[in-house]
């Protein structure tokens, strides 16, 4: 009886309680996803009576009600597999009812895979540049061009201390990160300021300690550590303004920045060490990548990419060669 009654939410508790083998910033995101957008209604349906055909009206909500992107249903897909997993294995269910829905949903959808798309070297340059030349957002270059410099994650770059880093021999130690816990914003908190010298002249000091960590380097003008949602908020401020700059001046033709988010910078860097031709053994070291299949793949569509647009110079190329020959008699025409 008691196995009959019991419901998702009380099922994903204790996934929760017994889930291992995830990267703690991964499984704050997994509790976060569930109790955001399971857990309230469908969260508390009964176990026994979950059908293949219940999960599937679930995602269509999702997706047509609620309006979410299917990075995110993919996200929600995640969680609720492995605690529908733990059912099985528990055997308050024989089969996982939630397997293939995601697949079936992106075929009838037709949803199309969004890949990360790295910014191009001009957009770029133009977004640190605008940075550095902006009074108003002049405080935020430090910690993003530090993440398009390094490709930190968010809670690596937020959680940098002073020392952890070493000018003179110019390295970071990256030994830990900082994970957000509560996912809601203080209103009016924001602002991010970042060297000694500028920490000293506004008069802001590092004022909290997180697990025994202090002096971070990246902080508010209160003196707390930075946090992702603000940083993302930030970006979409800095790409409105520098685009509509732009625009004012050079016109709809000019390069502009396209709408990104703190890890595109990450991409951005893992790019530009593929177009450099950096080892790709060097990269899985540098980008902290514990299995070394999750920087293949990224290898693979960037070098993909830039085999498609190589072929499309030389393209261009040949093209220009032979109209140069064939106006100068060099080359017979064949009917």
């Amino acid at each position: 009886a008691e196995a009959r009654c019991t419901t998702l939410n009380e099922l994903f508790e204790v996934w929760a309680q017994v889930k291992r083998g995830l990267k703690d910033n991964t499984y704050q995101n997994y509790l976060y996803v569930y109790r955001q957008f399971v857990a309230p209604d469908f969260g508390q349906s009964r176990i026994s009576s979950i059908k293949k055909t219940d999960i599937k009206r679930f995602y269509n909500m999702l997706a047509d009600q609620r309006g979410l992107k299917i990075s995110t249903i993919e996200s929600v897909h995640t969680v609720l597999h492995q605690v529908l997993t733990t059912a099985v294995e528990d055997n308050y269910l024989r089969s996982n009812p939630s397997d293939n829905v995601l697949r079936e949903l992106k075929k009838e959808k037709e949803f199309e895979a969004v890949k990360r798309k790295a910014l191009t070297i001009p957009e770029q340059n133009l977004f640190l540049n605008y940075l550095k030349r902006t009074p108003k957002y002049q405080h935020w270059y430090p910690i993003f061009a530090v993440m398009m410099g390094t490709g930190l994650r968010v809670g690596e770059a937020t959680g940098l201390r002073w020392c952890d880093i070493d000018l003179k021999e110019r390295t970071i130690s990256v030994n830990h990160t900082l994970v957000n816990y509560d996912h809601r914003e203080t209103e009016g908190r924001k602002g991010c300021y970042f060297n000694c010298h500028y920490q000293k002249k506004a008069e802001l000091k590092c004022t909290v300690s997180v697990d025994g960590y202090t002096d971070f380097i990246f902080i508010n003008r209160f003196g707390e550590c930075q946090h992702q949602g603000t940083l993302n908020k930030a970006l979409r401020r800095i790409i409105r303004d520098c685009n509509d700059e732009i625009i004012e001046k050079e016109g709809m033709d000019a390069v502009l920045l396209p709408r990104f988010s703190c890890h595109i910078l990450r991409h951005t860097f893992t790019t530009r060490m593929c177009e450099a031709g950096v080892n790709i053994k060097v990269m899985q070291e540098v980008l902290g990548h514990k299995d070394i299949s999750t920087t293949m793949n990224i290898y693979a569509d960037v070098t993909k990419e830039l085999e498609t647009t190589e072929f499309e110079n030389l393209n261009r190329h040949f093209i220009a060669w032979m109209k140069d020959t064939d106006e100068n008699g060099d080359v017979e025409q064949v009917s």
